[in-house]
């Protein structure tokens, strides 16, 4: 009869198996989880229109802080949204989920927020009899929407119209910097709202004259 051969331990058994899963499961880098997180995005439900409407939603709580004189909570409140207007358009490249309803929506919100937050701005300067600062908001409005009037109207006519000093993200810095360290904003005694005020109506004003210019020069050609 022949010898019974000695059944493997659970040691011998299991030291394999737990030596190939380790060599398995190799770290992932921190570009594969990026990717990863991305895919995983992107088969959400995710939209780019959600994203605009968050970000629309945060400039309104923006513009009711700084109605109410909390104007650091209000700077906090305008930048997250502006940053939120920011990643729709990536997200909506990226995604391949953009439309062109969704790019007229971007756009027209984008105006909207900025004229919000500056209205709420201006009634603050009204209430304390500050007309000067009230009527440089006021300028620095009309000045923005021309600045993406300008461009819009290029763009419809064939030529690219990104120049210019005051685009979108400089004005949300200026206006942000003017939030977060006005006066009573728990941050010192600084007073930096209404020279912001004073800096984006001139910076606007400067850009709608650099994108006239450089729309007659492109269309002079």
């Amino acid at each position: 009869m022949p010898p019974r051969q000695q059944a493997p331990t659970r040691r011998s058994r299991r030291s394999p198996s737990r030596a190939g899963s380790r060599r398995a499961r190799a770290p992932i880098g921190a570009g594969e989880r990026r990717a990863l997180a991305r895919e995983r995005l992107i088969e959400s439900r995710l939209t780019p229109n959600a994203i605009s409407l968050t970000g629309f939603c945060g400039n309104v709580i923006a513009a009711v802080l700084v109605w109410e004189r909390l104007f650091f909570l209000g700077g906090i409140a305008f930048i997250l949204g502006s940053i939120m207007d920011t990643l729709d358009g990536r997200y909506s490249r990226m995604s391949g989920k953009g439309t062109p309803f969704g790019a007229f929506l971007d756009s027209t919100l984008d105006r909207v927020e900025e004229g919000i937050v500056l209205t709420a701005v201006a009634g603050y300067f009204a209430l304390h009899g500050n007309r000067i600062a009230a009527a440089g908001v006021v300028v620095a409005v009309l000045a923005s929407l021309m600045v993406s009037y300008t461009r819009a109207r290029a763009e419809a006519l064939g030529v690219e119209c990104k120049v210019g000093l005051a685009t979108r993200p400089v004005r949300v810095v200026i206006l942000a910097i003017g939030l977060v360290f006005a006066r009573g904003a728990s941050l010192g005694n600084f007073q930096l709202l209404e020279p912001a005020v004073f800096v984006l109506a001139g910076l606007s004003l400067i850009t709608v004259a650099q994108r006239i210019w450089h729309v007659r020069n492109a269309l002079s050609v």
